[in-house]
């Protein structure tokens, strides 16, 4: 008997590493993004940012532990609202993955192209794509080992960093610092500075609903501690890292372009020489590549989800002998491909769909929290969020939402809501057309009957009409008059019929006068003739008479069929009537 192979579910280093990747990848950019907007009190707008990823905890906690299925914010709310309302999250949701896989992996490719300056950055990020698409394919399980491997080697590369700025401050002193702390802001204004900064800082958490989406993989127990970890992780690296570099380099040098880049390289320049660069570009690619790994896994647990739920076709359920479903990874890398070429690189053009995705998401996940609450409520689950730090938490992500928007818009760039729309329409607009595929059908069907049943009911009437004149041309009967001939001649006989006229009858008449009998074979033959021509009934009669002319006249008033339909073989020399005075009857043997 065949067992059923058991794939063993994730620990909890093995799911914190894989969403951890994606979050924990932010201290490569957010800590330069929130000083390009918030300047000195960027450290301040990031521990804001670790208060309401706290909140989210107990948000995110209480619905999945509650229902502890794949789909993040779409499971959420398929529990407590419409499929149609959980869709729109999803749609959300997968916009947020697409865009991570293509933006970290590009960036990864451009940290790693600092040490291969050769390397071509678009094959190379399809490359890698398709490394991370492969791994999934593999199994969740030996992707983890990936994962794990990336995780722990960034938070070295983090350690041996921290420990080198930290002995380079305490020989050259904090002085700095105290310099930006009292440099004037661009604006003016301290609350305008944190209300940007916050908003920009909040690109920082993306990657915290990853590990709602597989939480189906995870050990029992594991995803709270998963919660847990991350916000710690982005607790104290992303503001530490913004005071390291507040304490190294002065304001204007941090907000330059290339600083905003590569900012912890330029930290690892600064303090450590020229192999902990090397190592940090190492780690960036590497833990950029993680987050790659995230969206695939995130992805295969919401599209699968949605496939059971019908909203995705069935086509996606297929499984691989590692338990993964392939063709959802398959369309998802190729979704991202196409993505990668269509901006031809150019992966700013994917921040609006970016932001404003997981800023919804981690919005509707708040929502959904609240519906459970309402709808829901007698469900048993390990913690609840109080409903003072849900409506914070939902406030907070939604002040960031406009502050993305509304930055764009100022700083003459494209708008985020434009470009994001873009993609998002489409998604949508596929969404919704599964979700209402029988309407949609029903109407197709409708549409097609209005067109056509008036052609159709043309084409019936029209065809009954052809069918009944073809019937009267073929009801025209035919008369052969025969002298007993034999099978050959009778055969010719219906040869020529069959060849020349539009019949489905013909008589067979011989004559008979007096003390006169018909050859003896000659009805056999006729039966016989009958059975290989049986798309004509052939009638054999015998007549009392002499055939002459008031004969053929007789039988044709008698039978309604004119003399020219009636046929004799030729005559012999010996025969007693001329042509002509058999009334128009016509010869054919």
């Amino acid at each position: 008997m065949e067992t059923k192979k058991v794939h063993k579910k994730l620990n909890e280093l093995a799911a914190t590493a894989i969403c951890g990747n994606d979050i924990s990848s932010s201290v490569l950019y957010v800590s330069a993004l929130a000083i390009a907007f918030a300047g000195q009190y960027a450290w301040i707008t990031l521990l804001i940012v670790s208060f309401v990823l706290f909140l989210f905890r107990k948000i995110y906690g209480e619905v999945v532990g509650a229902l502890p299925l794949n789909g993040g914010a779409y499971n959420a709310l398929l529990n407590t609202t419409s499929k149609s309302m959980a869709s729109f999250a999803a749609t959300l949701t997968l916009l947020s993955y697409m865009a991570t896989a293509v933006i970290s992996a590009n960036e990864a490719i451009h940290y790693l192209h600092h040490l291969i300056p050769t390397m071509p950055i678009i094959i190379a990020t399809i490359g890698l794509l398709a490394v991370f698409a492969g791994l999934t394919i593999g199994g969740i399980t030996e992707s983890a080992k990936v994962a794990i491997g990336i995780f722990l080697f960034h938070l070295a590369s983090l350690v041996i960093l921290s420990g080198f700025i930290i002995y380079f401050l305490t020989q050259n002193g904090i002085g700095t610092f105290f310099e930006n702390w009292h440099f004037p802001l661009e604006g003016g204004s301290i609350t305008n500075a944190i209300f940007l900064g916050f908003a920009a800082s909040m690109l920082g958490v993306s990657g915290f609903e990853s590990s709602a989406n597989f939480v189906e993989e995870q050990e029992k127990g594991v995803f709270p501690k998963t919660l847990k970890n991350m916000w710690g992780i982005v607790s104290i690296i992303n503001p530490l890292m913004a005071i390291f570099a507040l304490a190294l380099f002065a304001i204007p040098v941090l907000q330059s372009s290339e600083y905003q880049n590569t900012l912890l390289i330029e930290m690892g320049k600064h303090v450590g020489g020229s192999w902990l660069p090397i190592l940090i570009a190492v780690d960036a690619f590497l833990v950029l590549s993680g987050a790659v790994l995230t969206s695939f896994v995130g992805v295969s647990g919401l599209l699968e989800r949605m496939t059971l739920d019908r909203i995705m076709p069935q086509f996606f359920l297929k499984k691989s002998t590692t338990g993964s479903s392939y063709r959802i990874i398959i369309m998802f890398f190729l979704l991202s491909v196409s993505v990668l070429l269509i901006t031809k690189g150019n992966v700013q053009l994917l921040a609006g769909v970016y932001t404003i995705s997981f800023l919804s998401v981690m919005a509707l996940f708040g929502i959904g929290n609240i519906l459970l609450k309402v709808k829901r409520n007698s469900l048993p689950r390990q913690e609840r969020a109080s409903w003072l730090s849900l409506f914070i938490a939902i406030g907070a992500v939604l002040i960031a939402l406009f502050g993305n928007i509304s930055m764009e818009t100022k700083n003459g760039s494209p708008s985020n809501l434009t470009v994001f729309l873009d993609y998002f329409v489409p998604s949508i607009i596929f969404i919704i057309i599964m979700l209402n595929r029988t309407v949609l059908l029903n109407f197709l069907l409708n549409a097609i009957h209005v067109v056509f049943d008036p052609i159709r009911n043309f084409v019936l009437k029209t065809d009954r009409i052809i069918l009944r004149t073809i019937n009267k041309i073929n009801s025209q009967e035919f008369v052969f008059f025969t002298k007993g001939d034999n099978i050959a001649s009778l055969n010719k006989v219906m040869l020529y019929i069959i060849k020349n006229e539009h019949t489905k009858k013909i008589k067979i008449v011989l004559a008979l006068e007096k003390d006169q009998s018909a050859p003896q074979n000659l009805a056999q033959e006729i039966d016989f003739l009958g059975k290989e021509y049986p798309e004509i009934n052939i009638e054999f009669i015998t007549v009392d008479g002499k055939f002459n002319p008031e004969l053929i006249k007789n039988l044709s008033k008698k039978w309604n069929i004119p003399i020219n339909f009636m046929f004799i073989g030729s005559p012999s020399d010996k025969f007693p009537y001329k042509i002509e005075e058999l009334g128009g009857v016509r010869l054919i043997i």
